[in-house]
């Protein structure tokens, strides 16, 4: 009996003894180098790729297709920006197999609905801002939102569409707002109906089409801007733009001014 109690002394004084070391250990885990919590099989810090990511020449109708395709799916900032990477995660793989593009659904409907920016412009601009550096990126964003505010779109149709006709406007825009009350007006189609959200379906196709294309020219050194800024637009900002006599006017460009100042009179600009 002496024997069992001696026995069962010793075996609580070793796990109290254990526990004090594990304990000890734990804390000094947290101030451990890398290379020991690497041992541990603790996660570190990896290095980002390096920017920007590499681009390799991708299918404008595959884009198109994929950015028709994941409209449903996030709206019209995530189809346009997934349009594109998709194709670049099939081509290149790397660091574009676990970019998080979900995150572009933000941009839904100018902003979570707020009808700012388009979201098909918005996801553009963010993927050629990832694969191209920051003076190439602004010069294609440029001729994007150019081409956007001045062309009949949607101009490109899906190869398997819910409608088989799609009526087109000019937006004179980028504003998602602007755009899409534009076109409901042309269309005689509410903006909550089935066709309006068809409508920027194919717009966001569209838009990732011409962002591609553009992509593909700048890959080849041949890109040169086919849309330059209006001269009216030119005319007002000469006077409310940067260094302008009145310079109460936040903008380098736009395409067009009157399509939101409709209050102008026909003898503007007299003093």
């Amino acid at each position: 009996m002496e024997t069992t109690r001696r026995e069962l002394l010793k075996g609580m004084t070793g796990m109290a003894l254990g526990a004090v070391a594990t304990s000890a250990l734990a804390g000094l885990v947290g101030c451990a180098p890398k290379e020991a919590m690497a041992a541990q099989g603790t996660a570190t810090p990896t290095a980002a790729p390096a920017f920007p990511w590499p681009y390799q020449k991708v299918d404008p109708i595959a884009a198109a297709e994929r950015a028709y395709a994941a409209y449903s799916q996030g709206g019209c900032m995530f189809g346009a920006f997934e349009g594109i990477l998709g194709e670049l995660r099939d081509k290149v793989g790397g660091p574009y197999l676990t970019f998080p593009s979900a995150m572009m659904k933000y941009g839904a409907a100018g902003v979570v609905g707020w009808g700012t920016l388009c979201g098909a412009l918005n996801g553009a601009a963010a993927l050629l801002y990832l694969v191209l550096d920051a003076k190439a990126a602004t010069a294609l964003i440029n001729e994007v939102f150019a081409w956007y505010g001045s062309e009949e779109l949607p101009n490109y149709k899906p190869k398997a569409p819910k409608f088989d006709t799609i009526k087109t406007s000019v937006a004179n825009s980028p504003l998602c707002h602007v755009s899409v009350t534009t076109w409901s007006v042309k269309s005689g189609f509410k903006t909550g109906s089935p066709e309006r959200a068809e409508r920027c379906a194919w717009l966001t196709a569209s838009v990732a089409k011409y962002a591609v294309e553009l992509l593909n020219q700048q890959a080849d050194s041949a890109f040169k801007a086919a849309h330059e800024v209006p001269q009216d637009v030119k005319t007002c900002l000469s006077c409310h733009g940067k260094g302008g006599e009145v310079e109460n006017v936040h903008a380098t460009s736009a395409t067009s001014c009157t399509v939101c100042h409709t209050d102008i009179k026909p003898n503007h600009p007299s003093k």
